[in-house]
């Protein structure tokens, strides 16, 4: 499954997302790592982004809530694993409440996000490792696929206007 500029593939229990930025490296890291460019295009096209605590070093937790233009909200929690910059970030995203507790009934999911340069662009891999193919069917299921299109088109966007 793909458009035009994203590629994705589902690997067993892990879900690979494929996109060619038109920006530099460094530039894409800084808007992956940093608060305030983050609040400005994450999220799916009509959600917004309101970063709680963001704090990216090993064991630092990012915890955020998505809100749609109807006030449907999705509260999310991302503990860093690894920070290799401008070439790689490694953290577990969870389902969250307002607290930043667990939602247990809902998948962790070690990401893998590799940029490489490429050509004066940047290309960002994103391997999402599920529990198990079950997780991972369920979040596709639950539209990630077309969420994380409409993500990296904002982030797209966003960098037009950034550099």
């Amino acid at each position: 499954m793909s458009n035009q500029k994203t590629v994705s593939k589902v690997e067993g229990k892990d879900l690979i997302l494929e996109r060619v930025f038109d920006a530099p490296r460094e530039l894409v890291f800084k808007v992956f790592t940093q608060s305030d460019h983050l609040a400005n295009w994450w999220g799916p096209e009509g959600w917004t982004t309101t970063n709680y605590q963001m704090d990216v070093r090993p064991d630092g937790v990012w915890h955020y809530c998505m809100r749609s233009e109807d006030g449907e909200e999705s509260w999310n929690k991302a503990i860093y694993q690894e920070i290799l910059e401008p070439e790689k970030l490694v953290y577990t995203d969870v389902f969250s409440d307002e607290e930043g507790s667990t939602l247990e009934n809902m998948p962790q999911v070690l990401v893998t996000l590799y940029f490489e340069e490429h050509g004066g662009k940047t290309k960002v891999i994103s391997r999402a490792q599920f529990p198990s193919e079950e997780q991972l069917n369920q979040v596709l299921d639950m539209g990630i696929i077309d969420g994380m299109i409409s993500t990296w088109d904002c982030l797209e966007d966003y960098l037009k206007v950034t550099q």
